[in-house]
């Protein structure tokens, strides 16, 4: 009985002696036979299979990068691409374009945050990827293989002796070696450097460092992309973050606290709390139509004439809101957006609110939690002309009225009457602790409504403006 064979590698002749079980009597001496030799035609055949299998493998893994949105996303992908091209467990990859503009930033695979915190206690001159970030001469990346620990010096992939450190977070650790290679992409220059970890003392081989090459140098090219993406998009949420107060005023009677995360895209939803004459307060939230810097751009202007209205007018928030759809319609015709603008007399308790197709406020207490019924009315520059009834409501001491813009309720990915129900059900929840501080209120709404992980196709900006009366 022979051995079955082993399944034919491209590139690799498997066939292999069988080993019989029992031993067989002796046979008559005959002259030995020749094992077929394979043709060229074979050898070419297994050749063209595993240049085949190779391509599918690359063309693969850059398709999944290239469905990656946002460098933190891409970077993860490009890490465990990589270790299952080279034959590693876990790696890990550290961003410091050359031009200094960041951002900076060390992503691990299969290591926490603990772990990366002892490879970032070694000396950068005592690894590959540390002398590739530093720009040193001789830094080309490759294999390290760290000596056993009585090894004389020069040993494994070494030509000098293991940093003690290196050393001793390679053991905490338990790898004994490393690949590493630079991220350069032709544009941006240097990117930054990933290393990929071994659990024992091993180095891919020559087909594996080729794939490997190819795919990171398809790879380089994408996180340089994403790399200005993420950069255009801080520069973005930097500049709609100058727009909105920097910091809420002080008016006696009233505590009051803001929330405000920008979307991905760049959107046009603002806040305001300005003091008014009389001891009086105006609070107003607002979302601007379409997004990117156009939409930052209007934001800023609506409500720099919202505060204006308001200054002359503010009494009358149904005045006010007139006011703004009359500037809208005149200089910006193809636009349109949403506000609710409230006067407040802390003093008295006292709230004179109106909304231009904005969500109700929420009123939260220790005895009700309920919508404020606004009247129906269209957003601003739908209409040739607006005006809405304003709405009078009196809070009682401890109460707090909590205004926001509807991407709280969007950014949740449900429909809007089970988002309201959820907004409903967190406000209702908020542990008494926190409902004598406003800003405890909106981070605890935050982390109640919205999902641990927010739907990826969701733009909306998120604003909560919280003032709680005394």
């Amino acid at each position: 009985m022979s051995a079955p064979h082993l399944p034919k590698v491209a590139g690799i002749d498997s066939a292999v002696t069988a080993s019989p079980h029992t031993v067989p009597p002796t046979p008559a001496r005959t002259a030995p036979a020749q094992a077929p030799v394979p043709g060229p035609g074979s050898l070419i055949q297994d050749r063209l299979a595993g240049m085949v299998s190779d391509l599918t493998t690359l063309h693969e893994l850059t398709e999944r990068l290239a469905r990656t949105g946002d460098l933190d996303a891409s970077l993860h992908e490009f890490l465990r691409a990589g270790a299952a091209l080279v034959g590693a467990r876990r790696g890990l990859i550290v961003m410091e374009p050359s031009d200094g503009l960041g951002p900076t930033s060390t992503i691990g695979l299969g290591l926490g945050h603990a772990d990366l915190g002892h490879i970032e206690t070694v000396p950068r001159s005592a690894t590959s990827y540390g002398r590739i970030l530093d720009g040193l001469p001789d830094a080309h990346g490759g294999s390290e293989v760290l000596p056993e620990p009585d090894a004389p010096a020069g040993a494994g992939g070494f030509a000098a002796p293991v940093d003690p450190r290196h050393r001793e977070v390679a053991a905490r650790l338990g790898y004994a070696a490393s690949y590493a290679l630079p991220l350069t992409a032709e544009a941006t220059g240097r990117l930054g450097a990933a290393v990929w970890l071994y659990d024992e003392q091993a180095e891919p081989n020559d087909r594996q460092r080729d794939l490997a090459g190819l795919y990171v140098r398809h790879a380089a090219e994408h996180l340089a992309r994403m790399l200005e993406v993420e950069r255009s998009r801080s520069r973005l949420a930097i500049v709609a973050e100058e727009l909105l107060p920097s910091r809420l005023p002080r008016v006696p009677g009233v505590q009051l606290a803001a929330r405000h995360h920008t979307g991905p895209l760049g959107g046009g939803d603002w806040y305001d709390a300005l003091p008014l004459p009389e001891g009086a307060l105006g609070l107003a939230v607002g979302s601007v139509t379409g997004s990117g810097p156009s939409a930052v751009a209007a934001m800023g202007r609506l409500r720099a004439s919202l505060r204006a209205y308001a200054v002359m007018e503010g009494e009358d928030p149904v005045a006010v809101l007139s006011d703004l759809e009359l500037l809208l319609r005149l200089t910006e015709p193809a636009r349109s957006a949403t506000a609710l603008f409230a006067y407040c007399e802390p003093a008295q308790r006292k709230i004179i609110l109106a909304g231009a197709g904005h969500t109700p406020p929420l009123l939260i207490g220790e005895r009700r939690t309920e919508y404020v019924e606004t009247s129906l009315s269209a957003p601003l520059g739908m209409l040739s002309c607006w005006e809405a009834p304003s709405v009078e409501l009196d809070p009682a001491p401890g109460e707090t009225v909590l205004l926001y813009t509807d991407g709280l309720l969007r950014r949740t990915g449900d429909p809007m009457d089970r988002a309201y129900a959820r907004l409903h059900a967190a406000a209702a929840g908020v542990p008494r602790t926190a409902r004598d501080d406003p800003a405890a209120l909106c981070d605890h709404i935050l982390r109640t409504v919205l999902p641990e992980k927010e739907p990826a196709d969701l733009p909306e900006d998120i604003v909560l403006l919280a003032a709680r009366f005394e």
